[in-house]
């Protein structure tokens, strides 16, 4: 087993500007600055938060200084101030790789999670006064941990920060493989349990946004100190040396969501709700992340394959009047999507940038505006098309509730399991076409089309075909839609809807495939998670997806190429783009 850790670290990069200065100038004092911080944050987390109840009932759960009559009697939001404070301590009086950068996350984490608290608990307590004096008492828990979260930063960016440390570790096969399945374990019950901070959607605890925008913020922050430390890296290449392994293994783990805390009928529908969008994310980063064009009317391929899925089951309400098995009509709708991909993709022969965007928005418009007509009655028009019958097997039904010996789950599972495993295959579509001669065929116009046809490339047909198969793969989850939701309308399959498959594309990562599932994941767990500020929810929504945009340009997962091209060190883009050879830096 070897490691690069033993060799000496690369000296920090300095900051620049009059703040820069003044970083600098602290430099000296950094160590003691972030001990300081950490103690603050703890200190915090155990004082008063707030001294009367809110109108919702009590909040936090205990907001009393109870160090000395129930020891560690924290839970929520001050549980992990505490847990993430007492880290930068540790991280802060040890000497370890990337020292400054681990206790940066830290310290993000723990000014996250009291501004966030800090803020609630002001606005619902009806104003500034209301936290800082009510019966004599004065709570001051918010004011010190955010103190505390601030100099830990500030302290911790003082005299630069560090380059992160680049293991080198191996294991034998059987120990990364029991590393793999703990680490994809624990992502499983993480997951569940952000789904379900703070109750099912807002319905069981009224505090749900805030306890999930907190619980967040604590996971970003201690993220933020995983990746810093060189972690993160490293287990993302033991999962590519094992590659087989891991997606089963991840495979595994999304088949076992139901038994966990999340297994309810409501996060089983949210689930194949977002299954259906990231399958189709994936088709369309075919069309926007592969071969760069620029796609505004995708949602409509969706909308087709729903149409089409609709009309060839049974419904009551559907002209044609016959009904074909689920898969057979999963075929025929996919095939019927890729057609009309492909018409629409025959103008990218002679129109690209914001004149293919302008033809695809208006395809799209044409779509909606011609199901709203009820264009031959295959749409339903606006009556829709309800009633389409479940899947089943038999006399059982997908949307029936089965039970594994002892254990009962809930109603909607199968579809659950049936959207996971159509994810698993998109996937394996995407990755095997990415990886092709035709992929890189794509990446070649997407990075210059002209340079691209002067190499040989025949730019018009693989334009046609990333049209296509990005079209028949939102073909089928556009049947399984229809299926899923048992009611097919044109309100389903407007503008807006490519807009967020869009969004969740360049949010994820382009050209990745966990990118794709990911984006689409975030952009429909967070509304469900934000109903609670029913005022706000998009005002937040949006301002997230600015940050993340900000501090992430090339996407939560980015691409090797992507991630080259948009860093802001250029010796960090030499070093990382693939193929890539050493390079020295001068002093």
């Amino acid at each position: 087993m070897t490691t690069t850790l033993d060799a000496p670290a690369a000296a920090p990069v300095q900051h620049t500007g009059r703040m820069g200065g003044v970083l600098n100038a602290l430099a000296p004092f950094a160590r003691i600055g972030m001990i300081v911080g950490g103690v603050l944050s703890i200190l915090g987390a155990f004082l008063p938060w707030v001294t009367f109840v809110l109108n919702k009932g009590a909040y936090p759960e205990r907001a009393s200084l109870n160090m000395f009559i129930e020891p560690l009697g924290l839970s929520g939001f001050r549980l992990h101030i505490v847990l993430l404070g007492l880290a930068a301590v540790v991280i802060a009086l040890i000497r370890v790789p990337a020292q400054h950068r681990i206790v940066r996350g830290l310290g993000i984490g723990v000014t996250g999670v009291a501004l966030l608290n800090g803020i609630w608990i002001t606005v619902e307590g009806g104003g500034l006064g209301a936290i800082t004096a009510a019966d004599g008492a004065i709570a001051f828990g918010a004011v010190i941990a955010l103190v505390g979260g601030l100099v830990t930063v500030l302290a911790a960016s003082a005299g630069g920060l560090e380059a992160r440390p680049e293991w080198d570790w191996r294991l034998p096969w059987w120990a990364e493989w029991i590393l793999l399945l703990v680490i994809f374990a624990l992502v499983l019950l993480l997951v569940a349990e952000v789904l379900t901070s703070g109750g099912q959607g807002g319905v069981v605890n009224p505090y749900a946004g805030v306890v999930f925008l907190s619980l967040l913020a604590a996971l970003v922050g201690a993220l933020s100190a995983l990746s810093a430390s060189g972690l993160l890296t490293w287990v993302g290449v033991v999962s590519e040396r094992h590659r087989v392994f891991s997606v089963v293994v991840l495979l595994g783990c999304a088949l076992a969501l139901p038994f966990t805390n999340a297994g309810t009928e409501y996060w089983m529908t949210v689930a194949s709700n977002i299954g259906v969008y990231a399958a189709t994310a994936i088709g369309l980063n075919i069309v926007v992340g592969l071969a760069g064009l620029l796609d505004l009317g995708y949602v409509a391929f969706l909308g087709i394959g729903a149409f089409t899925a609709a009309n060839l089951s049974g419904a009551a309400a559907s002209v044609i009047g016959i009904h074909l098995p689920f898969l057979l009509v999963m075929v025929i709708s996919a095939v019927v999507a890729g057609v009309f991909g492909a018409i629409v993709g025959s103008p990218t022969l002679r129109v690209r940038g914001d004149y293919l965007a302008i033809v695809t928005l208006a395809f799209g418009e044409i779509f909606v505006r011609s199901a709203q007509n009820n264009i031959a009655g295959l749409t339903g028009g606006a009556n829709a098309i309800p009633n389409i019958p479940p899947v089943g097997l038999g006399s059982f039904q997908f949307n029936d509730s089965i039970s594994i010996g002892a254990v009962r789950l809930p109603s909607g599972v199968l579809y659950y399991v049936a959207i996971v495993l159509l994810v698993a295959f998109v996937m394996l579509v995407f990755g095997n076409l990415k990886n092709s001669r035709l992929g890189r065929a794509w990446i070649a116009i997407r990075e210059d089309e002209d340079a691209a046809a002067a190499m040989g490339i025949r730019t018009g047909p693989i334009k046609i075909l990333a049209f296509l198969l990005g079209a028949m793969l939102a073909g089928l989850a556009g049947a399984f839609f229809a299926h899923k939701t048992a009611v097919v309308a044109y309100d389903s399959f407007r503008f807006l809807e490519s807009v967020t498959l869009l969004a969740a594309v360049i949010l994820g990562g382009m050209g990745t495939i966990p990118g794709a599932v990911l984006g689409a994941s975030i952009l429909f767990v967070l509304p469900e998670k934000l109903r609670e500020f029913a005022d706000y929810r998009l005002l937040i929504f949006g301002l997230a997806l600015v940050l993340i945009m900000r501090f992430r340009p090339q996407g939560i997962i980015a691409d090797k190429h992507r991630k080259a091209e948009l860093t802001e060190d250029p010796e960090d883009a030499a070093r990382e783009a693939p193929g890539a050879l050493p390079t020295e830096v001068a002093p």
